[in-house]
């Protein structure tokens, strides 16, 4: 794998972790949650990104929690990766906030809904930052080439392909393992985004459903594939969270599911 800028434990033979709070809702909130993090993957020797959305532009609805403003977001994703030393991911939506966040982190991430917007890929990678481009939920893994391929040619090798499920129906998705190993055909790393591929979008209410009871299942599903990391969005009292909530781990729960998956890990090496 490609360097990524203060990843740790990269010799440890662990899966990585993308992992945070799906929306940065405010300083103190992102700081306990990177600080419980950083511990728990410093003793487990997981190499790990902290996450966390600076803008949430897909909403159902126009009154959704959509972030705190911009700047004042990113200079708390600047803060945790200077307090903790650890990588930093975020989304990205335009062209025009690609090189905004790439000053601020080290990896943008291109929703799964945008994954065919040409000038966003090329914006993403002309920054030289690390890409991880979702899978679209209408798409097949062997598709992703093409994405892979955008980013590739406008010069920029450091590619993350994450899986987030396929829709099944109007308001729920399924998980087609087959699409890791196809989209690592790439000679790329692939993530499976265990939080959001257990969301029921399009809910009557106008806010995303979930079933967070099926978390560790799908994790561990992943694993046994062969994923090369985990994006799970985790926090610590998901029923009041600003955004996803629905889906979210909570946090006091992820120090036990990794050491299982390190267990699954280490016995299909």
């Amino acid at each position: 794998m490609f360097e990524i800028p203060k990843l740790k434990h990269t010799d440890s033979g662990n899966f990585f972790l993308m992992a945070g709070p799906c929306a940065i809702e405010g300083e103190e909130m992102a700081l306990q949650i990177a600080e419980r993090l950083k511990d728990i993957t410093d003793r487990l020797q997981i190499p790990w990104i902290f996450k966390g959305s600076y803008r949430k532009a897909n909403r159902s609805r126009r009154d959704s929690f959509t972030g705190i403003g911009d700047e004042k977001a990113l200079r708390i994703l600047r803060k945790v990766s200077e307090t903790f030393d650890v990588p930093t991911v975020t989304d990205i939506h335009e062209t025009t906030e690609a090189a905004m966040a790439a000053e601020y982190v080290d990896v943008l991430q291109i929703p799964a809904f945008l994954c065919r917007q040409t000038d966003l890929l090329i914006a993403a990678a002309n920054t030289g930052k690390v890409v991880n481009i979702k899978k679209g939920q209408f798409l097949s893994g062997e598709a992703m080439r093409f994405a892979v391929d955008k980013v590739r040619e406008s010069g920029n090798d450091k590619v993350i392909l994450t899986d987030r499920g396929n829709s099944f129906g109007y308001s729920d998705l399924v998980v087609d393992f087959r699409n890791l190993p196809e989209m690592q055909s790439n000679k790329v790393p692939v993530v499976m985004d265990v939080t959001h591929s257990l969301q029921q979008p399009n809910q009557s209410s106008g806010v995303t459903g979930g079933r967070p009871a099926l978390i560790e299942t799908i994790a561990k599903a992943a694993i046994a594939v062969g994923a090369d990391g985990l994006f799970i969005e985790t926090h610590p009292q998901p029923n009041i969270a600003k955004s996803d909530g629905a889906n979210m781990l909570p946090l006091d729960q992820l120090e036990g599911l990794m050491q299982k998956l390190i267990r699954i890990r280490k016995a299909i090496s």
